[in-house]
């Protein structure tokens, strides 16, 4: 499998080309008049999905705003940034506008995961599709003040819901998870869930709980899905994560112990690899069939940052 879509350091989400430019949040005349401008771009989200025009070079998800709203999206724009000067928003869509476009030809409603890690989404949009995937999914879940239950309305380009009510501000929150590569010698702990494909084996990962620490965290979650004991932990990389909107922590640990204990409600297995079999994952070429995370992953590039010569 080749690396060229997201070399090693670079998984999906993280190479950002968007000037958030936030102090135009704060002025609605500012941002309607930049939905107005005929250079303004949006992406169009309906739940895991881009909604993306056909076109003879190919896909295209950076709609015009009529494109967009003659497409059905609602008329709420999500102020994303700035790019290159001109606007870029984000819009939901609701189920049967989608239906009616499944049945066409010049236009695709196609899963953002499978698309990237396909290249038909361009590496260097991911992050704002994550962008305008995180809001659009927060305001479809939050549209009522969790204070006093009163419908709250966006504002600040969709940054911030407010209560008319009670007057209570609400903002889109990142939820923070560790995802670690455990070590120990020349060998590394690898783990698959249940709906993983077939052979595929991954880092571990869990949430990290309130008031604990990054540190903390990672040793208890490889402790309660593995049994293993670790400490040594070190910071690698950050990955945003938009299902729905999360921040993968990306650590490495050194185990100090080696029997797994595996919690079967979290994993169906774990188990130690060495270099040359984690190294053969990676490259799809494991004569048993099994496989390591995508390129698309912060796991991977754990995994290949692991691999690289001392």
């Amino acid at each position: 499998m080749t690396n060229d879509l997201f070399p090693l350091d670079h998984p999906a989400f993280v190479s950002h080309q968007l000037d958030r430019a936030a102090h135009l949040r704060f002025s609605d005349e500012k941002l309607f008049a930049l939905e107005g401008k005929s250079d303004s771009r949006a992406y169009v989200l309906h739940r895991d999905s881009l909604v993306m025009i056909q076109e003879a070079v190919g896909p295209r998800g950076l709609l015009t705003i009529p494109e967009a709203l003659k497409f059905g999206a609602n008329p709420g724009t999500i102020f994303l940034g700035l790019r290159d000067g001109a606007a870029v928003f984000g819009m939901g869509i609701g189920a049967p506008a989608v239906e009616k476009l499944l049945t066409r030809d010049d236009v695709a409603v196609s899963e953002l995961r499978g698309m990237a890690m396909q290249g038909v989404v361009p590496p260097d949009q991911l992050s704002a599709i994550a962008m305008a995937k995180s809001l659009v999914s927060w305001h479809q879940r939050h549209g009522f003040c969790a204070n006093c239950g009163t419908r709250s309305a966006m504002a600040e380009g969709g940054w911030k819901r407010l209560c008319p009510s009670c007057k209570t501000e609400h903002f889109p929150r990142t939820d923070p998870v560790a995802i670690m590569l455990v070590e120990k010698g020349d060998k590394c702990l690898l783990g698959r869930q249940k709906q993983f494909p077939p052979g595929m084996y991954s880092c571990l990962a869990g949430f990290i709980e309130a008031a604990e620490t990054i540190e903390d965290a990672v040793r208890r979650e490889i402790f309660e899905e593995a049994g293993i004991r670790c400490t040594d932990v070190k910071y690698y990389m950050t990955q945003p994560w938009p299902y729905p909107s999360s921040l993968m922590i990306g650590c490495s640990a050194r185990a100090t112990t080696d029997a797994i204990t595996i919690d079967h409600a979290e994993l169906e297995d774990a188990r130690w690899f060495d270099r040359d079999e984690a190294a053969l994952m990676l490259k799809r070429e494991h004569p048993g069939g099994l496989a390591g995370p995508h390129p698309f992953a912060i796991a991977h590039h754990l995994l290949g940052r692991w691999l690289q010569p001392a």
